[in-house]
């Protein structure tokens, strides 16, 4: 009832599709250990670049197409999240990517207007929860991590169950608010009683914005269960205990007492 996720914590290179693909190319192929799920940062083609013109791809674009070859590959889902132009709109567009080549998408809700995000993306109006074995996972997108009410984890009374068990944010969040980063991303896990994991970046961006990195593994009761060192590459496979989650959930159903609204 565990599952194995590989979280990869990397420097990008900018605005430079083939460079960070050829980059990932050796990070995917240096996991031996057996996983489930390999998670990427936000933008991870390109890094946070706000010129969709030049970096946006296809919705069916060469890095779709090379996550749907990854999949494969390591037999695992690989989730990361890619600028596309969609019809006429451009989106920062999560794929969550299965071995068998089907996929799901999410397009990033909360757009960064104070980096002029929203000038030159669309926002996504619908979240995922994709399954997972026995695990429902709800993927979210760097700023969203801010809008509690958005990540809300709803719990269905007659069922006596949560939509989701594990919270994940793959980002580009910059080093000079990393406190905020990491308390909410605590805070995240302990209001929704789920795993919460956030992947970020490390390394300057194109418009000389450091990243430090200090991506998090959260168990249900806030307490950090993986945490690489500050400004390095770091590539881990971590199990998650779905026993612990049961437990707890059992042990203090605050779910029940929650209010009823929808988002």
């Amino acid at each position: 009832m565990g599952m194995k996720i590989t979280y990869i914590q990397t420097q990008l290179h900018w605005e430079d599709r083939e460079k960070n693909l050829s980059h990932f190319d050796a990070l995917l192929g240096s996991i031996k250990e057996e996983t489930q799920l390999i998670l990427l940062p936000e933008m991870f083609t390109t890094g946070f670049s706000m010129d969709p013109k030049k970096i946006a791809e296809p919705a069916n674009g060469i890095t779709l197409k090379w996550l749907q070859q990854k999949a494969k590959e390591k037999n695992a889902v690989i989730c990361g999240s890619v600028a596309v132009k969609d019809r006429e709109n451009y989106f920062n567009r999560l794929f969550w990517v299965q071995p068998n080549g089907a996929f799901h998408t999410y397009n990033k809700r909360h757009l960064f207007s104070m980096g002029h995000e929203n000038e030159h993306f669309k926002a996504g109006a619908k979240k995922l929860i994709a399954q997972l074995g026995e695990w429902n996972v709800c993927p979210l997108i760097c700023y969203d991590l801010r809008f509690p009410v958005w990540s809300r984890n709803k719990f269905k009374s007659k069922e006596g169950a949560w939509d989701y068990d594990l919270l994940i944010y793959v980002a580009n969040w910059p080093e000079a608010r990393v406190y905020p980063w990491k308390q909410l991303l605590i805070a995240r896990a302990i209001e929704n009683q789920c795993y919460v994991i956030g992947v970020n970046r490390i390394g300057k961006d194109g418009n000389g914005i450091c990243h430090a990195g200090e991506s998090l593994v959260i168990d249900p009761k806030g307490t950090v269960i993986s945490k690489p060192n500050t400004n390095q590459e770091w590539i881990e496979t971590i199990s998650l205990d779905r026993l612990l989650l049961d437990e707890f959930r059992t042990a203090f159903p605050v779910g029940k007492d929650g209010d009823e609204f929808n988002v």
